[in-house]
């Protein structure tokens, strides 16, 4: 059910330029503080000045639009349960969120690397590493949606680094869990309309796992924020800016004086489409997340306990946890050694 805002605040989320930070000592200033209040504060912004272009944008949406139009055996053909690493396409209502269906269908990119199969002893979230599968009809996606990943990875990274800086931490604190082994994700999601059975759960409510998520959304809307009211308020688009959320390990890395907020999709009315793009930039799956310093961490207010959701420093258990409540089908054809008995 959407909720309204009350409070005129609650109306939109906080707009972040991040092209305010190379306009000189004192607009720089003042883009930290904003930036320093919406993490912190909120946990969620709109994101403008990011360099994306207009072309680039384009380039993967028409592709993904073509995705989606294909045939439904040509996007069968690269189910997801096919896939031990979680890659590939996902029929509407097989994901869950708390345990219910998401009314939605997806295809799950992440960087294009060999399989790798955990030997004895090692954590079984190298299960998580292995490659895409694509559509042979529509090459195109392979090159817009890894140019994607490219271009929001160096976006994320500056927009990190400039968080941190932003609270006083060191800028580059983080830069050696990311690099060459970095682990980030793309999804490319429709939501076909409600379901036509009373539920209206596009997407649970629920947090991610990494550090930051950069969303691109159409037009549609459903997009909802928990705020501090404990209400769910609408994201209504900005043209050109991405919805960006703070993940788990920002809350964990800051002991949460960052947050990472609860949020949720309300499925469009019925025979209307809503697309929209999330990024997930995350680190090595073997990162371990150590504590950042920063002059704040007195003010921080300890890490959500959740016993539902336990949040690992090491990034990999963190996703794996996530993957296996997320896709029970992958999971029970998998993995099912590593799902806990009933």
């Amino acid at each position: 059910m959407t909720t309204h805002a009350t409070d005129p605040s609650y109306a939109q989320l906080p707009i972040i330029d991040l092209s305010a930070a190379d306009r000189g000592p004192e607009e720089r200033a003042l883009f930290h503080a904003r930036l320093h209040s919406a993490a912190h504060d909120v946990g969620f912004f709109q994101l403008t000045g990011h360099g994306v272009t207009r072309a680039e944008t384009d380039a993967l949406t028409s592709a993904m639009r073509a995705f989606f139009a294909l045939p439904e055996a040509d996007r069968l053909a690269l189910d997801n349960v096919n896939s031990p690493h979680f890659r590939g396409y996902t029929r509407t209502g097989d994901e869950r969120t708390g345990g219910a269906r998401d009314w939605r269908d997806q295809l799950d990119i992440g960087a294009e690397r060999p399989a790798r199969v955990p030997g004895p002893g090692e954590p079984p979230y190298w299960w998580l590493q292995g490659p895409n599968q694509w559509p042979a009809a529509l090459p195109e996606l392979r090159t817009a949606a890894l140019a994607w990943i490219e271009k929001l990875s160096a976006v994320a990274q500056r927009l990190l680094r400039e968080l941190l800086t932003a609270i006083g931490a060191p800028a580059g604190f983080y830069d050696p869990v990311f690099g060459a082994h970095a682990h980030p994700h793309l999804k490319l999601v429709r939501y076909p309309g409600s379901a036509g059975d009373g539920s209206d759960q596009g997407v649970g409510a629920h947090k991610d796992y990494g550090f930051l998520t950069l969303l691109l959304q159409d037009t549609v809307g459903g997009l909802q924020v928990q705020r501090a009211d404990g209400g769910f308020h609408e994201v209504p688009p900005v043209e050109g800016a991405f919805v960006v959320n703070l993940g788990e390990l920002l809350e964990v890395a800051t002991n949460g004086y960052l947050v990472a907020t609860n949020h949720r999709v309300v499925s469009p009315p019925a025979a209307t489409e809503r697309y929209s793009v999330p990024f997930f930039y995350n680190p090595s799956l073997d990162a371990r997340i150590a504590p950042v310093p920063f002059p704040h961490a007195e003010k921080a207010r300890g890490i959500s306990t959740d016993p539902s959701n336990p949040l690992f420093a090491e990034y990999g258990y963190n996703e794996l946890k996530g993957k296996l409540r997320a896709h029970p089908l992958v999971a029970e054809r998998h993995h099912a050694s590593l799902l806990t008995p009933a």
